[in-house]
Order: C-alpha cells, then structure tokens, then sequence
C-alpha cells in the first residue's frame, strides 16, 4: 500500500481556523480534499473569510469557545453525530491578554496560560472518547519557537508593541511537553499526536511595519519571514495517512530560526 497526502474521506476539525494562519490551513486542507470542520467564535469572520472559496461543499462552520469545556464537548459531539467519525483535530486556536515582562498582571498571567495552554488540554481530553471509539485518530497541536527558544530581544528594541509576552513562550513550551505525553499515553489507542511551530509569520498588518520585519528576516537562515501557504503543508502531513508511524514529533517551520 502506498500512503500519500489525498485527505479525502478524511474528517478534520480546526479550532480557530479562519484566522491569519488559521485560514491557509484550512485551505491547503480542503485542497487536498478533506471535509473540514472550523471551530470558532465567529460565524461572520468565517463567512468572509471563507466566501469566495472553491470548496465550499466541505467546508463547514460549528460554534466552539476554547475557554469553555461544555462548548468544546457540544462542537466535537455535533460533528460526531452528523459524520459518524472524527478523524484529526487541529487545536490551533488560542487567546491572550498583557505583554510586559516586569508589569504583567496575575489575571493577564493566567488568562494567557488559559488562552494558550489549558484550551489545548481541554480540546485533548474531550476527543479521546471519540478517538477511542473509531480505533484511533490525530491531534496536531500548534506551538510556536518561543516554546523552544526565548526571544531575541534585540529584535524588538526599537519595536516594542510587538514584544513577545513571557506567558506565551511558557504555554507553548507546555503545548510540545504535553504533545509528548499524551502521544505516549494514547499510542496504545492508534492515536497519534504531533506538534507543528510555526516561526515568524507576522500578519499583514505587521508587515507594514518594514523596520521590524528585516529584523525578524535576519534571524532566520533564509533571511525572510513566513508565508501563511509556507505553514500549511505540515498540518497536511501530520493529517494524511502518510505520517502514520509518526507521533510525539514536534515539526518546526520556521526559515532555520532556531537552528541559527
């Protein structure tokens, strides 16, 4: 049998999937013709995001708040008894609140913890029971190089609003870490989970912003930043049956960031 990346038949949930890099996930996804459910908050932001799309018939939009337990449980549980099976989530979805090191508040701390690690967890553990009764399943799980390395903070000197927040690298990290354990423990399930770090990948809006972009581009061993389509083909991997014997794996996208 020759395994290849055609997701057809293949049954994907993406949590915050209409979003900057979110959006080409989905698309890359669709393209390689999986039916693609995207979890979010906003139906509207989906709408525009998604209006002109050429896959329209397996693109599909179900309400799902992260924070929330019971949302998180009522999504998975809808798209279950529609398509009888759920065979990848994709917990890309994530919020956050405060960014200084020195002057960042407990509730900001522990807001960004939540937003970031805790509804990763939340999503994990909720898919399990679905999982298990299909035999098996995938979970992608999306972490960022501040998971891995700190930041240069020579980057943002003279760009400080786009610091990198000290609780968002802490929750990645946490995001690989338990990537790791839940692929040891559900292994004996058929259940695979993976990790994907994206590095820089600034949004439009950011791009803008020339100064701070050569910054970010000479970190890299490419001497550039990320495109949204540069990201996608990881999460089509990981979903496609040909990454069958891979779990526990953390695969970073990131131009040579942290190799540098």
């Amino acid at each position: 049998m020759v395994y290849t990346f055609d997701l057809k038949n293949k049954i994907i949930l993406i949590t915050g999937g209409y979003g900057y890099l979110g959006k080409a996930i989905t698309e890359s996804l669709l393209f390689h013709k999986a039916t693609v459910y995207v979890l979010g908050r906003d139906e509207v932001k989906f709408d525009i995001a998604f209006e002109n799309n050429e896959f329209q018939s397996q693109l599909f939009f179900v309400n799902c708040d992260v924070s929330d337990s019971d949302s998180i449980s009522f999504a998975f549980k809808k798209v279950f008894e529609k398509e009888g099976k759920i065979d990848v989530i994709i917990n890309n979805a994530f919020y956050s609140k405060g960014q200084s090191p020195e002057l960042m508040t407990d509730n900001e701390w522990e807001i960004g913890i939540d937003g970031t690690l805790n509804s990763v967890f939340k999503s994990i553990r909720n898919i399990i029971p679905y999982f298990k009764e299909s035999n098996g399943g995938k979970i992608i799980n999306v972490s960022s190089m501040y998971g891995i390395v700190a930041p240069q903070f020579d980057v943002y000197n003279d760009f400080p609003e786009f610091l990198n927040p000290p609780h968002y690298g802490a929750a990645k990290a946490g995001v690989i870490q338990m990537t790791k354990y839940y692929a040891s423990y559900l292994g004996k399930y058929n259940i695979k989970v993976n990790a994907v770090t994206p590095g820089p990948f600034p949004s439009n809006s950011v791009q803008k912003v020339t100064g701070f972009i050569k910054a970010l581009e000479s970190k890299t061993c490419l001497n550039t930043v990320g495109k949204p389509e540069d990201l996608a083909g990881a999460f089509v991997f990981l979903a496609s049956n040909a990454s069958n014997y891979i779990t526990g794996q953390n695969i970073i996208v990131d131009g040579g960031w942290t190799s540098k």
